[in-house]
């Protein structure tokens, strides 16, 4: 993450939107963004409020269609709530039992035909695919980009064979991108479709990898949670951040040396094991991230404030020598949830899922692993409960999160 670049200032700041999203926790975020909406009072023909989107992992999905939609001022955040509260399990919960097999080679390229581009995964995501595809409206996202109604719609996503995080940008023809140096990172000038969002959102072995082209791609939250850069790059001076991992608490805090003690590893189940594994590979950087935000923000009003106007400048040009462009502070609204996904997934899971139009083998998938969860946790469910009345307490958890920082969104967007 590249925090505090400097953008040229506009008369009306480019205000952009990062997202990141794990799995079902994506839902918190069109609650937020509904909530914003509220809060703003907005209505279908005011201006969008973002343009500069970014996503990354589920939360490219929420970016794309909310590029599509930016012809609404409130990017029909209304429209998506229904779109994630119409998901079921009995659609959307299929096993592969061999998705993760090698075919003998004499099948490969029927396989490769059959999959049409997704890789092995022991998941069955086609019915969520088909979701992606008719929910976004491909060709108004183009148009609203074309026009100039949004400026960039910035999607990330790991390549696979060489571990460079790829950033596929969709610019409008007054837009500029400030390409990083970093070898680590590297940007595609696409027309963005279902492909490259899917790719993003593909969360590896659980999820198929996605064929972009001649190339493979996967979740681009393994190695790039909150795609901060890409937003600055692409010319937001100001920027809200929605995170969907909750700070932790004391009380957690201790849970976690209770749960450390020793004989109590015997009494983890794998599949809460693997709940931690996602929080880990997809989310808890995130936090980090935007603690280092914060902390290039108090770093660069010092040099503001200790160095005269040249000094400064020759900061700068150091700084843009090295990583293409420089820092700045920059206006941030953050997000993140008020409760535990995790624990609400668990809570979930034992109260209100409905398992009678499950195949046996996934009901009892889920009763072992409600049943087997240690305080009251199901992390992991939180990220495949595909599940359209776990997503509205999600989404309500977000959309009370946004009102309650009603003040600080009006101060915000009112700057």
């Amino acid at each position: 993450m590249v925090p505090g670049e400097i953008v040229q200032q506009s008369k009306t700041p480019k205000t952009g939107i990062v997202l990141s999203g794990g799995g079902m926790r994506g839902a918190y975020e069109v609650g937020v963004v509904l909530g914003i909406a509220e809060v703003l009072g907005r209505k279908a023909t005011d201006p969008p409020m973002f343009q500069v989107l970014a996503g990354t992992s589920v939360g490219a999905i929420n970016a794309a269609f909310f590029a599509a939609n930016s012809h609404y001022g409130d990017h029909a955040a209304t429209a998506l709530r229904d779109v994630w509260t119409g998901l079921t399990l009995k659609d959307h919960a299929h096993l592969r039992p061999f998705g993760l097999l090698r075919p003998p080679r004499a099948m490969r390229r029927f396989r490769d035909w059959f999959l049409d581009g997704r890789g092995s995964s022991l998941l069955d995501t086609s019915a969520l695919e088909d979701v992606v595809r008719r929910s976004v409206d491909w060709q108004k996202l183009h148009t609203n980009i074309d026009t100039g109604v949004i400026s960039a719609l910035l999607i990330a996503a790991l390549h696979v064979v060489s571990g460079r995080t790829t950033v596929f940008a969709e610019l409008s023809r007054e837009a500029d991108y400030a390409p990083s140096r970093d070898q680590r990172r590297a940007v595609r000038y696409v027309q963005i479709e279902a492909d490259h969002v899917l790719a993003s959102a593909a969360i590896p072995l659980l999820f198929p990898t996605r064929r972009v082209g001649d190339q493979y791609y996967s979740d681009g939250g393994l190695r790039f949670n909150t795609p901060i850069a890409p937003a600055i790059r692409a010319g937001a001076e100001r920027i809200v951040v929605i995170s969907v991992m909750r700070e932790r608490s004391t009380s957690e805090a201790d849970l976690v040396e209770s749960m450390a003690a020793p004989g109590r590893g015997r009494d983890l189940s794998p599949i809460f094991l693997v709940g931690k594994l996602l929080n880990a590979l997809l989310l808890d950087p995130v936090l980090y991230d935007l603690q280092v935000l914060e902390r290039f923000n108090q770093l660069m009003s010092v040099l503001e404030q200790a160095l005269p106007p040249e000094q400064l400048q020759r900061v700068q040009n150091v700084l843009a020598g090295n990583r293409g462009i420089g820092y700045r502070r920059l206006r941030t609204l953050i997000f993140t949830p008020s409760q535990d996904l995790g624990k609400l997934a668990g809570r979930y899971l034992r109260t209100s899922l409905k398992l009678t139009d499950l195949n046996p083998f996934v009901k009892y998938a889920l009763q072992r692993a409600a049943s087997d969860d240690p305080a009251q946790e199901a992390d992991w469910a939180s990220y495949l409960l595909f599940d359209g009345g776990f997503a509205a307490e999600l989404i309500e958890i977000g959309r009370s999160d946004a009102h309650a920082k009603a003040a600080e969104i009006r101060s915000f967007f009112q700057e």
